[in-house]
């Protein structure tokens, strides 16, 4: 049920109706096979247990607490659906959940009115962070009235629970968050869900006690497959992957893998991770942050060993890099028009499951779809 008690009254918020079933590799591969020929060759690629995927999918992150915001997530999100992009990414605590009911009304238009099944589309989400509810409280009192409302009343969780006064990964509160999200997203199950930031938890806890912590939340989110409200499950990380061992955040990617064995067996769900990835921030691909047992490697040749999807967060750096790009980047994909479509086809280089990016308008998607279009050979002269 969606929340209650907070700023804004939470009967404003109106729940889609729920869609049936999740992302399969028959519906997905029909998705692709409509919308190939408008992309490059290798736009779709395969992931999370034979799902196609596009290669570049839509973030949720930015964006203002309010109606106006909400309605341009919706426009663009659908009309994305029904341009090719089918992996949507986003978080319970976006936007004071907005973002997964915009996410949640964009889903049931398409599904309507364009021609698209849910079958078709990869919904991925994210939980760590306490979600506010519609809007921010206006004072910290308010927040510890929410909180105490909300979720220590109810035993989802205890004060001792959170890390930095809005961080747990306890299972009872990971069970709930994925109620809330399905809520949301009017999805009956979501077919990629995150921890959120999971490297939060090493700012108080051991490293012991960090990988207990991580094995607990593991089988609950198997648990949650085997119920059919998820069908896999990962990490969504910013700084975990991008360091070395020394950091007291750092995320081994072959810790994680183990866990999930010990607690799901070799059929085990922890199938993807995600983190950013971009021109200026190219940990993932050049640092031997992780070790395979044998070598210090990249954490992208890691995953490819571990069977890992990974997912590129902040392709574009939240704007950052749309422009000013220096010279030796620009000159990269020189048949492209701009600095955003060449830092998204760089991401996109990569062996990536999909690039995520946010979208501003309309103009913005048919841009960012620029980075991807089919290169048409030159015709062959005659001698």
């Amino acid at each position: 049920m969606p929340p209650k008690g907070s700023a804004i009254t939470p009967s404003k918020f109106q729940p889609p109706s729920v869609s049936v079933g999740h992302a399969t590799p028959e519906s997905t591969a029909g998705y692709a096979s409509r919308f190939g020929p408008s992309v490059a060759g290798d736009f779709f690629r395969t992931a999370l247990d034979g799902l196609s995927l596009s290669s570049i999918g839509m973030g949720t992150y930015l964006g203002d607490c309010d109606d106006a915001e909400d309605r341009r997530y919706v426009d663009i999100l659908g009309a994305g659906l029904g341009e090719g992009l089918n992996v949507i990414d986003t978080a319970i605590n976006y936007r004071c959940q907005r973002s997964e009911r915009a996410v949640g009304n964009a889903l049931a238009k398409a599904v309507e009115s364009r021609g698209v099944s849910r079958g078709e589309i990869v919904v991925c989400t994210k939980a760590g962070y306490v979600p506010l509810d519609a809007s921010p409280p206006e004072t910290r009192d308010e927040y510890k009235e929410y909180l105490k409302s909300e979720y220590f009343d109810h035993e989802i969780m205890t004060s001792g629970d959170l890390v930095a006064g809005g961080h747990c990964i306890k299972p009872r509160f990971l069970a709930d968050q994925i109620d809330r999200s399905r809520t949301n997203l009017g999805i009956d199950c979501i077919d990629l869900f995150y921890l959120h930031n999971p490297e939060q938890q090493l700012d108080v806890l051991s490293r012991t006690a960090f990988l207990d912590a991580i094995r607990e939340a593991f089988a609950e989110l198997e648990r949650q497959v085997t119920s059919g409200r998820i069908s896999s499950y990962g990490c969504a990380t910013w700084n975990g992957f991008r360091v070395f061992a020394a950091n007291k955040n750092y995320l081994s990617l072959a810790e994680l893998h183990d866990v999930a064995v010990d607690v799901g067996g070799t059929g085990h769900h922890f199938k993807a991770i995600q983190l950013p990835v971009n021109l200026a921030m190219t940990e993932a691909v050049r640092l031997p942050t992780q070790h395979n047992g044998t070598n210090n490697v990249s954490l992208l040749d890691n995953a490819k060993e571990l069977g890992i999807s990974v997912f590129a967060s902040a392709s574009l750096m939240q704007s950052q890099l749309t422009r000013d790009l220096p010279p030796a980047a620009r000159s990269m994909f020189a048949r492209l028009d701009s600095d955003a479509q060449k830092a998204i086809a760089f991401v996109r280089s990569l062996p990536v499951a999909s690039a995520l990016v946010g979208m501003k308008s309309i103009a913005h998607l048919g841009e960012n779809l620029g980075a991807a279009r089919p290169v048409i050979a030159a015709p062959a002269t005659r001698s």
